[in-house]
């Protein structure tokens, strides 16, 4: 039994339903559902200490599962806020930070939703949890699935995952799939699968419950920065639930009375994979999906965005706007992030640094400014031209001084 107060609630026609593991897309207009927390939630309770240390249960009374449901988690969220010393001179903000969800359990933000859907899945009877996955949602989905005792089936458009995060979904245990195509054809085959089968379970980001753990980075970023609200969120974005999830984070924090502001949410997608770029510079309410999206950064090489519609109103209401970014750009940014400091995330993280350069006029320079790293750099080798092979070798100690001392 989930807490009391939540309902389902359609984002398109506003069809509110009862609270239904298993329900994803409104049966009257067939788009997206969102959870609704209730009014219950008292903002003096929110970040009280007996909660524990800054992690996604700390949160537990904003979250929709049962009080006695005991949580799958491995200790994710708590990542760490790490404030730029060099790329803030460079983008002009006067506080630039990095939030490292890289540090999560499988490294990346996939694991914020994961812990609650899986929780979720596991409080309703499921037996076998399923998704497509362009590689981090598989390796979190395996990690909690092992950790939770059920199985897991990871569906992947082949040749389209980096091999870090594919190894991590086999070590776990899961089933993997490949299928012919993209990502978009892989997330509707599995969807239909999972529609025809009773027994079967979606973790994909459709799914609200996920959504629901995402938001808790917005709670945290709030806390680290010393209960202030950034003015402005940048962060990559691909299947575009997690953008939605960090706008749901802190307007919740506005209704509850906790704060009075929200900060402007800045989406970046890449220049080969850009439909809700598109579509906002064009001034439509509507995407257009992009058949053959290519780029580097394979974590959002989505064409068609599930859930453009979640990511569209994020966006709008927040008075942000989307950037795309070049590959040559992205590259980039992951390195300077990488040697100038200290930290190695996978290509889509770089994204929203490789956006400030592009945005720097147009910012207030007085700005607090976090961009979001969604995932760690050692799930995404693949892409780096470095062979070690390359390094030189020194024979003995007079050699070492030579080449060290050059």
């Amino acid at each position: 039994m989930v807490n009391d107060g939540w309902v389902l609630e359609c984002i398109e026609c506003g069809n509110r339903l009862d609270v239904d593991p298993k329900l994803f897309f409104c049966p009257k207009c067939k788009n997206l559902l969102q959870l609704l927390a209730p009014d219950s939630v008292l903002p003096n309770e929110l970040f009280c200490d007996q909660f524990g240390e800054l992690r996604v249960w700390r949160y537990r009374r904003t979250l929709p599962v049962s009080i006695k449901a005991e949580p799958v988690t491995l200790n994710e969220g708590g990542t760490p806020l790490i404030r730029s010393i060099h790329l803030s001179e460079e983008t002009e903000a006067e506080e630039l930070y990095i939030k490292a969800e890289g540090e999560n359990p499988t490294g990346s933000f996939k694991d914020r939703g994961m812990t609650v859907t899986v929780t979720r899945a596991k409080e309703s009877g499921a037996k076998t949890l399923v998704c497509a996955s362009t590689g981090n949602t598989a390796a979190s989905l395996a990690a909690y699935a092992a950790r939770s005792g059920l199985k897991a089936a990871v569906i992947l458009p082949a040749g389209k995952v980096a091999s870090g995060k594919l190894v991590q979904a086999f070590v776990h245990g899961a089933q993997l799939i490949r299928v012919g195509g993209n990502f978009d054809k892989a997330l509707g085959m599995t969807t239909e699968l999972v529609s025809e089968n009773d027994g079967l379970y979606l973790v994909n980001s459709v799914n609200p419950y996920r959504v629901e753990g995402q938001k808790t980075v917005s709670y945290e970023l709030f806390e680290q920065l010393g209960r202030r609200v950034p003015d402005y969120v940048v962060l990559p974005v691909g299947n575009a639930g997690n953008i939605s999830a960090v706008w749901k984070g802190f307007k919740e924090l506005k209704s509850w009375g906790v704060t009075q502001r929200l900060p402007k949410l800045i989406g970046v997608q890449a220049a080969g994979a850009a439909p809700i770029v598109e579509m906002i510079a064009s001034g439509r309410s509507q995407i257009k999906p992009w058949s053959s999206p290519a780029t580097i950064a394979s974590a959002i090489s989505i064409g068609n965005p599930a859930s453009w519609r979640k990511a569209l109103t994020a966006i709008r209401e927040s008075g942000g706007t989307a950037i795309a970014v070049s590959d040559k750009e992205i590259v980039q940014a992951r390195m300077d992030l990488a040697s100038k400091e200290g930290l190695f995330v996978e290509n889509a993280s770089a994204a929203p640094v490789a956006a400030l350069r592009r945005l720097r006029r147009s910012l207030n320079k007085r700005s607090v400014i976090v961009c979001i790293a969604t995932g760690h750099g050692l799930k995404d080798q693949d892409t780096i031209d470095w062979d070690p092979k390359s390094a030189p070798i020194a024979e003995d100690k007079k050699g070492l001084a030579k080449l060290i001392l050059a």
